[in-house]
């Protein structure tokens, strides 16, 4: 009796030990961040994207600077053609821009200016250009080899998203400016410094106030992500890698435009060396509306990529004090942002366009 109490005793404490080795496996599986179905496939590198997606993009490309903008996630910018890169277009615009008149006596070379320009195009945190009539074309363009320049312009940004021009950067550009002027022979008349940063303050203030980039992120209900699953689930969304580690885009339609959207993640995760191993709780999806044209529909890229996102990834979507976003949270960021719109285009900063994505910036 005693031998069959102790053998039943030994089965139970087996069967015991055996239970508690499940629970641990199925526990330890489920504190494993998830991981993309084929990890080969969407592992990143520092060197490019993942076969078969294409080549980075420049998530904010400068105006007139070429991007690559593939029309599909399968497009692969390698089986392209060449094709000859067009020369930017003027950047300078009374509207948001100092403007110094340069008159020289007879036409300058595209080398001779290139030669003299200033080797920074920035008065402290503000963008400046120089621009020259084109003799053959009549037409405002950077300095160029090979052509001819009947005067010149220069302009320095009143304002973008470091605040508006002060003293000390007019008094950089002047000076900037006035050296150029001096090593090609011309003559510089520059604008009233008062009136020019009266004028930044004013575009400045405005700015401020009808500046919008939204953001809502994504928090995982469950289990953790990895970065290729994250990688995965964005892919499949039509998001194509950037060019910052921890930063998935949505590119526009239009040719060297900044992104639509940015899906975004701890950097030094996007860094590590396996990108399975890497557990991630929260993501965020954000939208810079002045810098995409309301035909677009940003907006409603914004609020359907975050939906579908949420559901692939079993995702709370939360504001920035983690609190749920709800359909009618939703609705009226939409009806704020259609006069947001109206607004920006009674001013001729229209979002999408040359000068918003300047000042917006």
């Amino acid at each position: 009796m005693n031998g069959d109490l102790t053998l039943w005793l030994a089965v139970v404490a087996a069967a015991v030990i055996m239970v508690l080795a499940v629970q641990g496996v199925v526990a330890s599986r489920r504190a494993q961040p998830k991981r993309a179905a084929d990890a080969a496939r969407v592992e990143p590198s520092l060197g490019g994207p993942p076969p078969g997606v294409g080549a980075p993009l420049a998530e904010a490309a400068p105006v007139g600077d070429e991007a690559v903008v593939p029309d599909s996630v399968g497009d692969a910018a390698a089986a392209l053609p060449a094709a000859p890169a067009p020369r930017r277009p003027a950047r300078l615009d009374p509207l948001i821009d100092a403007l110094a008149p340069l008159t020289v006596e007879q036409p300058v070379t595209g080398e001779l200016a290139l030669m003299h320009l200033p080797a920074s195009r920035r008065a402290g945190t503000k963008p400046y250009a120089i621009e020259g009539l084109n003799v053959d074309t009549q037409a405002w363009e950077p300095p160029a080899p090979g052509q001819r320049y009947a005067e010149f312009q220069a302009g320095v940004q009143l304002a973008n998203r470091h605040g508006a021009l002060n003293e000390i950067e007019f008094s950089e550009f002047v000076q900037k400016v006035q050296g150029f002027a001096e090593a090609i022979g011309a003559f510089v008349q520059f604008p009233d410094m008062l009136d020019e940063v009266a004028r930044a303050r004013e575009l400045d203030a405005f700015a401020n106030t009808h500046d919008a980039q939204l953001a809502v992120h994504l928090k995982a209900r469950s289990a953790a992500w990895s970065v290729g699953y994250i990688q995965q689930c964005a892919l499949q969304r039509g998001f194509v890698p950037g060019s910052v580690p921890g930063r998935l885009v949505l590119p526009g339609a239009e040719e060297g435009a900044p992104p639509v959207l940015v899906l975004s993640f701890d950097a030094q995760a996007a860094l590590a060396e396996d990108p399975n191993e890497a557990a991630l709780r929260t993501l965020t999806l954000s939208l810079d509306v002045p810098q995409t044209a309301e035909a677009a529909e940003p907006f409603t890229a914004w609020q359907d990529a975050a939906r579908h996102l949420a559901a692939d990834m079993d995702a709370l979507l939360v504001d920035d004090q983690g609190q749920p976003i709800t359909l009618g949270a939703f609705a009226a960021i939409g009806r704020e942002l259609q006069g947001l719109y109206a607004r920006l285009a009674e001013r001729d900063l229209a979002a999408g366009s040359v000068t918003a994505r300047r000042v917006f910036s």
